[in-house]
């Protein structure tokens, strides 16, 4: 058995990363991929490796050395015309050796797990190409497999087609061909097929050739949780940074990125906050038969938009201000707010983070869990003086959550108290008081004029990609200010577009807030048989929970993203935490929430 490697190619899309060398001369993680991939084959029996380069080829040859020449024969082939060829001349040029052994075929621009070569090696199928279930990210040739994993067809990126999504799978570039494969079958058409259209061309072009013919003996191998990428410019090297990171810097690659989990499509995320239940299928299927237009089209301005939120939540167009995610009012709103502001820690810091830590004061439950009651904010804060009282109901992360009624009771004292009270509601639909505890009711707004009411539309509405979120106050003044403040096309069509059909799917919606209520019931019930976990109350869609010995925060949370791909919060770097063993776990559909249980369970 051979491997060869196609190593020709210039990589002009990594830009400056391939301005002097050839492209697999980049680093990985402090590892050059052509470093990684001989090391990985130094592994396997093989008699020689056989690597066509072309591109800054006489830096590759000389940074490879003689190191591996213990291992196994490296021969050199050079494709002196790589800038005017593609990867199917840089495989003839191979030719002499393709007819001597059986093979291995291999890009340069790889990255997987060791996993991939027993894969291929152990199976019995003498001609195989390992293959993966079509994902958003892949570019490039794709497959289609039928019920005997026969490749039927490959197909090019003009044949391709999003529609057939559900039947392609993309090559991983890594196959196993045997002697007599390239003798008889692919050597005579590769011949051909460059002798009618030419060198510009691709591989796999002629094995498309070959799966037409009525044996083709060509197999496919579905890969499953093998992690793999193909590195084709710098977002492509970022990602795969981020999945083969050793074990203490993987959680940190993941959570610098704050978001685009969709890029790991097979991960887990307990991290991030939304609702498992909506939107329904309805809503999506409303808003994809007019993505088109809501892509091709001007959103509308503030007048529209804030028009629209006050028809949606039932609140004056005047009192009412959209925001690109309430992070953006939020951030405004912190910017603008004159004297002290009153905070309950452990909190989401967006808030305070926004304000200078002279500015601030901070008031910590002394309870196991950092619940507190309204009674306690009110006795903390007659004695410690504030402008501004700044409550999250309920509280992140601990879940916190101060009923109606006692709401408005802290509302009136605020008032006495000559205090605007800035209450933060983004999860309040998640409560059992839910539908009737929200604030964004005009009589309330007008009953505390300088009260502030926020709310992400992100959490509750599980539309994270929107980036919507509202403020509400009949301090007009105020509202009129923050319109200003923000952009005036702050909102995308596709949030203006949800806000003008949501009431149609109110009543979904509220179905979707009582299935989360019993879903939250029974993780919690299963969560409580967790040995190193104390489970706190909540009336949002998380909990926090304590870690208890042997295990700690951090460690859980890398041994769940290493052994099982499921990302948690690590809380122990929060304020007043001061480095105790916290985690936050969102609340997700059964289905998901049993993988998590089943995977702590395995501790």
């Amino acid at each position: 058995m051979q491997a060869v490697i196609l190593a020709a190619g210039m990589g002009r899309r990594l830009g400056e990363l391939t301005k002097g060398n050839t492209k697999c001369m980049v680093e990985v993680n402090g590892v050059t991929l052509i470093d990684r991939l001989l090391g990985q084959l130094s592994a396997l029996d093989l008699k020689r490796v056989v690597i066509v380069v072309g591109y800054e080829g006489e830096k590759l040859v000389n940074y490879i050395g003689d190191r591996f020449n213990d291992k196994f024969e490296i021969v050199f082939i050079n494709n002196p015309i790589y800038d005017k060829t593609n990867n199917i001349y840089s495989l003839a040029l191979a030719r002499e050796q393709l007819v001597e052994d059986d093979t291995i075929l291999l890009e340069s621009d790889l990255i997987f797990d060791d996993r991939m070569f027993s894969l291929i090696l152990d199976n019995p199928y003498p001609n195989l190409a390992l293959v993966a279930k079509y994902q958003t990210w892949m570019d490039g040739t794709m497959v289609r497999i039928d019920e005997d994993n026969n490749i039927i067809n490959f197909i090019t990126k003009k044949a391709f087609k999003y529609s057939d999504v559900d039947y392609y799978y993309k090559t991983v570039n890594i196959y196993k061909f045997s002697k007599e494969f390239m003798v008889n079958k692919y050597l005579p058409f590769l011949d051909a097929y460059c002798s009618a259209l030419g060198n510009n061309e691709y591989y796999e072009q002629v094995l498309r050739v070959i799966c037409m013919l009525e044996n083709s003996e060509l197999k496919a191998l579905p890969i499953t949780n093998e992690k793999w990428y193909e590195i084709d410019d710098v977002q492509d090297l970022d990602i795969a940074e981020a999945l083969f990171a050793e074990e203490e810097s993987h959680l940190k690659q993941y959570m610098k990125r704050f978001g685009g989990y969709w890029r790991f499509p097979d991960m887990l995320d307990y991290c991030y906050l939304v609702n498992p239940y909506f939107p329904s299928r309805r809503l999506t299927d409303e808003m994809k038969a007019n993505f088109e237009t809501l892509l091709t089209e001007y959103p509308s301005g503030m007048y529209v938009n804030s028009l629209l939120a006050g028809k949606c939540f039932g609140v004056r167009q005047e009192f009412i201000v959209p925001g690109n995610g309430a992070a953006e009012l939020i951030k405004s709103l912190m910017e603008n707010l004159k004297g002290r502001l009153g905070v309950i820690y452990p909190t989401f810091e967006e808030y305070p983070n926004r304000r200078s830590a002279d500015n601030l004061e901070i008031y910590v439950p002394q309870t196991e869990d950092f619940h507190y009651t309204a009674d306690d904010v009110m006795s903390y804060f007659s004695t410690h003086q504030v402008d501004n009282l700044l409550i999250i109901n309920p509280d992140n992360p601990s879940g916190n959550y101060i009923p109606y009624d006692d709401v408005l009771r802290l509302a009136s004292w605020a008032s006495e108290k000559g205090i605007r009270l800035v209450i933060d509601e983004s999860f309040v639909d998640f409560a059992s008081e839910f539908p009737d505890n929200t604030l964004l009711k005009n009589d309330i707004l007008e009953r505390y004029p300088d009260m502030i009411v926020v709310k992400s539309i992100s959490k509750s509405f599980g539309v994270p990609g929107l980036r919507l979120g509202i403020m509400a106050s009949a301090d007009t003044e105020l509202i009129a200010f923050i319109k200003k403040d923000v952009s005036i096309w702050n909102l995308n069509s596709f949030a203006e577009f949800f806000m003008q059909i949501y009431t149609k799917h109110e009543a979904d919606y509220r179905k979707a807030a009582g299935k989360f209520m019993a879903e939250r019931e029974r993780f919690k019930a299963l969560l409580d048989e967790i040995p190193f976990l104390k489970i706190f109350d909540s009336q949002s869609n998380y909990f926090l929970c304590e870690v208890l010995p042997p295990y700690t925060s951090h460690g859980l949370a890398v041994s769940l993203l290493k052994k099982h791909n499921i990302l948690i919060k690590d809380c122990s770097t929060k304020k007043v935490f001061d480095g105790r063993n916290y985690i936050r776990l969102a609340i997700r559909n059964m289905a998901d929430n049993d993988m998590l249980v089943s995977a702590l369970k395995s501790f």
